[in-house]
């Protein structure tokens, strides 16, 4: 039997772009700019409407995180292309610790 959960998938778009903005504190200009730099790539609806997801928003808010620490849109591009590809490294070393020394 499925359950339900009050909260979305992290993944699936599902706030307007108004309300994504009102969440995370800043202008919906600032996320259409950063749409159109290739920092975000919210999901559209077969309309083209913008739905973002709560990855969205963490997304928007280390964006946030990294403009007040001095970062102009060119370094963050940087720093979250650096950031996911070490997780994505973090993820292939995980099983490989789980083996153990000595296992295939």
């Amino acid at each position: 039997m499925p359950t339900h959960s009050s909260h979305p998938e992290p993944g699936r778009g599902v706030y307007s772009i108004s309300v994504a903005a009102e969440l995370v504190g800043i202008g919906v200009q600032n996320l259409r700019l950063y749409e159109a730099r290739g920092l975000l790539q919210p999901q559209r609806t077969a309309g083209g409407t913008r739905r973002y997801s709560a990855d969205d928003l963490d997304r928007l808010r280390r964006i946030g995180d990294l403009l007040e620490a001095g970062l102009n849109l060119a370094g963050i591009d940087m720093v979250l292309d650096l950031e996911a590809e070490n997780a994505a490294l973090r993820r292939q070393r995980v099983p490989a610790r789980r083996q153990g020394p000595g296992r295939p």
